[in-house]
């Protein structure tokens, strides 16, 4: 199964802390994404070329509690406790080009766009946040609609405890990108940017 990189998952305990975050450290403004009504959150958005963007997510403090787990463990006390510190990069998705729907694979929507998604029925991300989610898009993709602001994703870098199962899993996606896997006593993920102001650590 071939693989590209969908988007990058950057959760805040609000949305407008995230993306006052974000643009702080890019220097470009996002766009506004919308809401998901399966997990009661909201997002915005930032193209990162013709293949790829970020998001900035959060609960939504408008929306009625979902009745299942949200999604990226924004429900755990662990993510919750993390973005005490503040946002962070959380995830990343790799877009395939078809999944079977499932327990493990919800059909969603926001707004015109549409897609597949695995998501965990307890919420949880998959080795904590350093192997991706699976997209499949039934619509066109966000970057296809978004405005061009000059930022790309140079590298993305994985940290995890086991750097060995996390390239067999990419490598059983034939995964083809910018990806670093290095050994670290837990999960972290970094990622580096090209904005029009320079190098930017994420």
């Amino acid at each position: 199964m071939t693989a590209h990189l969908d988007h990058l998952v950057i959760a805040a305990r609000t949305l407008d802390e995230g993306r006052a975050w974000l643009e702080g450290r890019v220097g470009v403004s996002m766009q506004p994404g919308g809401t998901h009504d399966t997990f009661g959150t909201h997002n915005a958005v930032l193209s990162l070329g013709p293949d790829a963007y970020l998001e900035v997510i959060a609960v939504n403090p408008h929306a009625p509690a979902p009745t299942r787990p949200r999604w990226f463990a924004l429900d755990t006390d662990e993510m919750q406790g993390r973005l005490e510190a503040g946002p962070a990069l959380i995830h990343w998705v790799a877009a395939v080009e078809g999944l079977t729907p499932s327990a493990d694979v919800l059909e969603l929507s926001r707004g015109e766009n549409r897609w597949r998604l695995t998501v965990a029925p307890d919420g949880t991300l998959p080795m904590y946040g350093v192997a991706p989610s699976l997209i499949h898009w039934l619509s066109p993709p966000p970057p296809t609609r978004l405005a061009d602001v000059g930022v790309r994703l140079v590298k993305l870098q994985l940290g995890t405890a086991h750097p060995d199962r996390l390239r067999a899993r990419l490598d059983t996606l034939e995964f083809g990108g910018e990806v670093e896997v290095y050994e670290a006593p837990q999960a972290e993920l970094r990622a580096v940017l090209q904005t029009p102001g320079g190098l930017v650590t994420l």
